[in-house]
C-alpha cells in the first residue's frame, strides 16, 4: 500500500466523514477505504460512509452523517430545532426536507424522516452550518418554527407552540441580519416571511399575536 496515498486519505478523513466519491478529487483509489478499514485506521459507519475511529462525536453526529450522504437534503423540523437550541429533546430520527422530485437514497442508519416541498416552501430560509467538518444545509430558526406549524400533523401542535415560545423568548443575535431578514428586519418579521413562504401565515398569526 502506497504510504503517500494512505497518508493523504487519513489526512482527508480528519476533516470529517468520507464517502467513496470524495477520494476521486484527491486521486486516491476507493480500494484504500477497505484496506485502511481492515487495518483499523478507518471505520465504516454506514454503507459508503467512513470516518476515523477516534473522530469526535457530538450530539449532532447523526445530522452530519445524513448531510454527508444526502447533500441536497435540508435539515429541518425537530432536527433543526435541536441544532438551533430551540428544544432540549433529541429527535428519534433526522428530519429533512427535499424537493418533491428528488431521489432519497436508502440509509442503513441513522433513521431519517423525509418530507417533500418545492418552491419557496423549500428554498426560503436555508443556511449552512459546519457540523463535525461536514457542511450542513438547514432551515433558519424562523423557517424551522414556521415549518413546525406547516407540518404540525407530523410533529404535533404542542411541539410547534413550544418552538414558537422559545423562538420569541430568545433575544435577537447579531447574526439576525441575514439576507433572508435584511438589516432592519426583526425576528418577528423573519417569522412572518417564513410563514408566508410556507403559506401558513393565517394558521400562525393567532398564536403569534397571543404570544408576541
Amino acid at each position: 500500500m502506497a504510504p503517500d496515498k494512505s497518508t493523504a486519505l487519513l489526512r482527508l478523513a480528519r476533516s470529517g466523514p468520507l464517502r467513496a466519491r470524495d477520494l476521486e478529487a484527491a486521486g486516491i483509489p476507493r480500494t484504500y477505504l477497505r484496506r485502511l478499514s481492515e487495518r483499523g485506521l478507518l471505520e465504516q459507519v454506514d454503507r459508503g460512509l467512513y470516518r476515523l475511529p477516534d473522530a469526535p462525536v457530538t450530539e449532532l453526529h447523526s445530522i452530519a452523517q445524513v448531510a454527508k450522504r444526502v447533500p441536497h437534503a435540508i435539515v429541518a423540523l425537530l432536527s433543526a430545532l435541536q441544532v438551533h437550541g430551540l428544544t432540549s429533546e433529541a429527535p428519534h430520527a433526522v428530519w429533512v426536507l427535499i424537493d418533491r422530485h428528488a431521489r432519497m437514497p436508502k440509509l442503513g442508519q441513522p433513521k431519517v424522516e423525509v418530507l417533500r416541498a418545492s418552491g419557496a416552501a423549500r428554498e426560503h430560509g436555508v443556511e449552512t452550518r459546519t457540523i463535525e467538518g461536514v457542511p450542513v444545509r438547514l432551515t433558519s430558526p424562523a423557517k424551522t418554527v414556521a415549518d413546525c406549524f406547516r407540518y404540525r400533523q407530523h410533529v404535533g401542535l404542542e411541539v410547534a407552540l413550544a418552538a414558537l415560545r422559545e423562538y420569541l423568548r430568545r433575544p435577537a443575535s447579531p447574526r439576525a441580519a441575514s439576507p433572508v431578514v435584511g438589516r432592519g428586519g426583526s425576528r418577528i418579521d423573519a417569522l412572518v416571511q417564513a410563514a408566508k413562504a410556507d403559506r401558513i401565515y393565517s394558521v400562525l398569526r393567532p398564536y403569534l399575536e397571543a404570544l408576541a
